[in-house]
């Protein structure tokens, strides 16, 4: 992505992790942050206004801030956009209409502009205008209600943004796509990614199987994963997969129960899947007799996928995790080094990792200016107006 340009106008994490994934791949991403700070400066432990989940989703980005309510800080913006190549924006729909940025006139401004609009629900509808966050599109979505707690029987919110995530993967790919397209006909596009729509294709293949024939249904299958969550072991937990018969059959073995695949209940996939809570019921206490090393060697011995359940610190030293260099520790200015998961694509054996964190806020505004042209006397102006924030 070298030689890219980007300008990333959006918030929290759908539209920043999109642009931080651009950046680990070579892309100049400029933040144009508001005055006030994205709301992820304040979400997890901070040194100031850098906190760790907005070092994690604005990694090597480039940062000014802008007051866009003033025609000062507008013009700054036209200036950005007629060196991009894309702008990325999660406004609710009308947002940029009301800021004077009205999408036929960029399209016709900046002929060669990829304009990247992340909605929670889309540009219209019932719920275009409405308010949307990670929780809300997982409760609407179905994940919710996919995740049940198994005590309970309550739908369960994950404890992770995974909407916001599949929508930030889906746009970076919608945007190459874009930019792949331009190179062959000259055109900027106009890209809509809603975090309902990149939920519902997320949930599609697995969770909402029981929805995708129309003609002559099949009868419902049991849902996917009911009975799928760790198993406790004699000194922690681990979890399992083992979908192909040899698989299972290893697993078995492993268990010291080589038997039980000839159980007509659990002899082929869906019948395990039918009758999940049984063979559940029969696995717990031959796992549980097993520590969890035991348990790995036993697996693999056997051709069985398994893997212990790692606490979040225990991560780190994960000796996989440590052998890809999955999480990589660059400098971040005076706020000393910092981890960051790297992007996970490698290129001819080649890690795409970011080499600086997250930006205070406007750190580089008076840096970009100078690029744009704008002389000291100028800048001078454009701060005193309120329109531009230049960090101490």
């Amino acid at each position: 992505m070298q030689g890219i340009r980007i300008v990333d106008l959006s918030t929290v994490f759908s539209g920043p992790m999109a642009a931080a994934l651009l950046s680990d791949q070579g892309a100049d991403v400029i933040k144009v942050e508001s005055l006030e700070g994205d709301t992820t400066r304040m979400i997890g432990p901070a040194k100031g206004d850098l906190s760790s989940a907005f070092i994690a989703a604005n990694r090597g980005k480039r940062n000014i801030a802008l007051d866009l309510k003033t025609p000062a800080a507008i013009e700054v913006l036209h200036a950005l956009l007629a060196r991009a190549d894309v702008l990325i924006e999660n406004f609710r729909p009308g947002v940029m209409q009301r800021l004077g940025l009205p999408d036929a006139d960029l399209a016709q401004r900046y002929p060669g502009l990829i304009r990247l609009s992340i909605t929670g629900f889309g540009p219209d509808g019932p719920r275009a205008l409405d308010k949307a966050y990670d929780a809300v599109i997982q409760a609407i979505g179905g994940v919710a209600a996919s995740q049940r707690d198994p005590a309970t029987g309550a739908p369960v919110i994950l404890a992770s943004t995974v909407s916001d995530k599949v929508t930030a993967l889906t746009a970076a790919q919608a945007v190459t796509a874009a930019l792949f397209a331009r190179s062959r006909d000259g055109q900027g596009r106009r890209v809509e990614v809603s975090m309902l729509d990149a939920t519902l294709a997320f949930q599609w293949p697995d969770a909402m199987y029981n929805h995708v024939w129309v003609d002559d249904a099949p009868a419902p299958f049991p849902e996917f994963g009911a009975t799928q969550r760790p198993w406790r072991t004699a000194d922690g937990h681990v979890a399992t997969m083992v979908p192909q018969p040899a698989e299972f059959a290893g697993m078995c073995a492993a268990l010291g129960r080589p038997d039980i695949p000839q159980d007509p209940r659990f002899a082929t996939l869906p019948a395990r899947y039918r009758h999940g809570k049984e063979l559940r019921a029969l696995l717990e206490p031959l796992m549980a007799q097993f520590d969890n090393a035991t348990l790995e060697a036993n697996f693999r011995a056997h051709g069985a996928a398994l893997g212990r359940v790692n606490e979040r610190p225990e991560v780190l030293s994960d000796p996989q995790v440590r052998h890809n260099q999955s999480v990589v520790e660059v400098p971040n200015g005076d706020a000393g080094r910092v981890r960051v998961a790297r992007s996970a694509a490698r290129f001819d054996g080649q890690a795409q990792a970011p080499t600086q964190g997250g930006a205070r806020l406007g750190q580089h505004s008076a840096e970009i200016l100078n690029e744009l042209g704008f002389d000291d006397h100028r800048i001078a102006a454009l701060r005193a107006s309120g329109a531009v924030r230049q960090s101490p």
